[in-house]
């Protein structure tokens, strides 16, 4: 029997057969809403479906290439005929640099499809569940992104380009979002131990990592709108006061701030 607080609400999940996706939907589904979960493998996605289910949620599982607009759009097109309109959005799938290299020697064509995977896949989501969103005048998005889009890396360049345009796209569409009501967050994790990131030689002696069950919990309570008010703004849950954000969200949106901004170098700065 369900008896969770998002009963009645559709949530649409991306990289969700495994890692923190895999987790952030069984977290909704156990708060009650239908999950429609989207990935490139079958068989991790019907293992997660299996234990939304056993939450008494329903689900529908689909396979594809967050890169390829028409599969995204057929994808779309499933969840919603099975499941209802899409309430949540959680663009959760991406990929990282397969070696920490400068940009010179790294993999071209790997290289661009982690900026694919992290930028273009939010954007084919978004352009098809953004629609039907603005038509009912409700709807959030949440884009999984990381502290990596705040600073540079020269390890890392795909990823952090990637991230940091991801927090770009948000901030520049928040404003005509929220005409329709929709809000939409970037929030990073922080180092949580999944198969990217363990996988990555940064990390390679980390024994202490990020709390998972954490995460999700701050996810749920976006689906609530409990962060409604820090909307087209980035939150790093492992580091912030939760509390405290909430509480300044309206002198946070005031000063402009967690957005990213050219910072003048001072006040004769043509661009200040």
């Amino acid at each position: 029997m369900l008896t969770g607080s998002l009963v009645g609400k559709v949530a649409l999940v991306t990289g969700a057969g495994r890692g923190i996706g895999r987790e952030i939907a069984i977290g909704l589904a156990a708060e009650g809403m239908a999950v429609g979960l989207l990935g490139r493998t079958q068989q991790t996605l019907v293992d997660t479906l299996k234990e939304c289910v056993r939450h008494g949620a329903r689900g529908v599982a689909v396979t594809a290439d967050v890169t390829r607009p028409g599969a995204v759009r057929e994808a779309v097109r499933t969840v919603e005929r099975d499941l209802g309109p899409v309430d949540f959005l959680v663009n959760n799938a991406g990929q990282v640099d397969s070696t920490e290299a400068p940009l010179w020697e790294v993999d071209a064509n790997q290289w661009w499809q982690v900026v694919e995977t992290n930028l273009r896949g939010p954007f084919n989501l978004m352009r098809c569940v953004l629609p039907a969103m603005v038509e009912r005048r409700h709807g959030r998005v949440l884009n999984l992104n990381s502290g990596f889009a705040l600073r540079p890396d020269g390890r890392y360049t795909a990823y952090a380009t990637s991230k940091g345009a991801l927090l770009q796209l948000s901030d520049n569409i928040a404003d005509s979002l929220a005409a329709h009501h929709i809000v939409v967050l970037d929030i990073s994790p922080g180092a949580v131990a999944t198969d990217m990131t363990a996988g990555m030689p940064m990390f390679a002696e980390t024994t202490e990592w990020g709390s998972i069950p954490y995460m999700v919990a701050v996810v749920v309570d976006v689906a609530r709108g409990r962060f409604d008010g820090m909307h087209g703004r980035f939150i790093h849950a492992d580091r912030d006061n939760l509390g405290e954000l909430v509480a300044r969200a309206e002198a946070i949106r005031e000063a402009d701030a967690r957005t990213l901004r050219l910072r003048p170098y001072g006040p004769d700065d043509p661009l200040a």
